[in-house]
């Protein structure tokens, strides 16, 4: 039976690629931060209907190196999803970036430490493709953020340090392939209490937390798409040295309310204007995190995804119902 490390067990990503691994047949190795959350990732399997028996749980920090090779130990692949995240703005950017190379940098030293490692598979982001601040309003993979444009947010400069750390390491250690996949934000289907980054933010838009739609173009991608992804890119070759992309579509936040009350959901129908953002902002942290990105218009034309994989992406449609069902169900609007 072969064995993949995930790191971040208890995320919304990471706990979607253990369901996923394990219906698979793989064992399981995964990392979280503290022990005491072990409860979280083994109710939800059993929830499921699936077996905890293969699954080990290890305590390890991205900023320390306790813990990891005994993660690590006997995996033949790895699917790093763990990546630090702050709503809104840090105190320090340190606070992202360091833990997110820290991390990404402690997994390829130990992936080419141990020999039976044949693939890394990291989650990074879109982050790391689309603040070029250039003018551009279509992206691919080989458009890259600008981590030294001093208006690029702490968020998107830790994922761009590190994915490109990442590269820079494999040109110097080909004992293993690399993939690297980019979401754009993540919504779907919850299996824990951990509702998401992107999932919270439709709750927000459902509940009333948010009296309007701000002038975001972004796109969306299901999680179950996205756990898939990473565990199809293991034995893929296609995807061996590739960054990839994922994105169903790519929308105004007016246009994904608009999707919402199709469904039946009481979603905001007027717009919040950009000087109002700028003011909410100086008393919101949240909401200051998403200023930069207000009014302008992100696309992607990406040929990877198609080229690499053979399946098509759940329509933003369902996902959307998906969630706001589930948020229904959890009490949460």
């Amino acid at each position: 039976m072969e064995k993949v490390l995930v790191t971040g067990a208890t995320g919304f990503i990471g706990l979607h690629c253990i369901h996923q691994l394990i219906e698979k047949g793989y064992s399981v190795h995964g990392t979280l931060r503290s022990k005491s959350r072990e409860w979280e990732v083994r109710s939800s399997l059993n929830k499921a209907n699936l077996s905890d028996a293969n699954l080990s749980l290890y305590e390890c920090d991205l900023l320390s190196d306790d813990g990891w090779e005994r993660a690590i130990e006997g995996c033949n692949y790895i699917l790093h999803v763990a990546s630090p995240f702050i709503a809104g703005l840090p105190d320090h950017e340190d606070d992202l970036i360091k833990p997110a190379l820290a991390g990404t940098q402690r997994i390829l030293k130990l992936s080419a430490k141990y020999s039976q490692v044949k693939k890394v598979v990291i989650t990074s982001s879109f982050a790391a493709v689309g603040d070029t601040f250039d003018g551009k309003t279509v992206f691919n993979e080989s458009d890259w953020s600008d981590p030294n444009n001093p208006k690029i947010s702490a968020y998107n400069k830790s994922k761009t340090l590190a994915e490109k750390s990442a590269w820079e390491f494999m040109k110097s250690n080909p004992s293993f392939k690399l993939t690297v996949i980019n979401p754009v934000a993540v919504i779907g289907p919850m299996l824990s209490d951990d509702l998401g980054t992107s999932n919270l933010f439709v709750k927000k838009m459902l509940d009333g937390s948010t009296p309007g739609n701000p002038g975001l173009h972004i796109g969306f991608v299901d999680v179950r798409d996205v756990a898939r992804a990473h565990i199809e890119s293991i034995k893929n070759e296609k995807s061996d040295n590739k960054r990839i992309i994922l994105s169903k579509d790519e929308l105004w936040v007016s246009e994904l309310s608009e999707i919402l009350r199709e469904l039946g959901y009481k979603a905001p129908t007027r717009n919040i204007p950009k000087w109002l953002i700028s003011i909410l902002s100086i008393f919101d942290k949240e909401i200051g995190g998403l200023k930069p990105m207000i009014g302008k218009e992100r696309n992607i034309e990406s040929s990877v995804f198609p080229e690499v994989f053979d399946w098509q992406l759940i329509s933003v449609k369902d996902s959307a119902r998906v969630t706001a069902e589930q948020l229904k169900s959890m009490n949460q609007i």
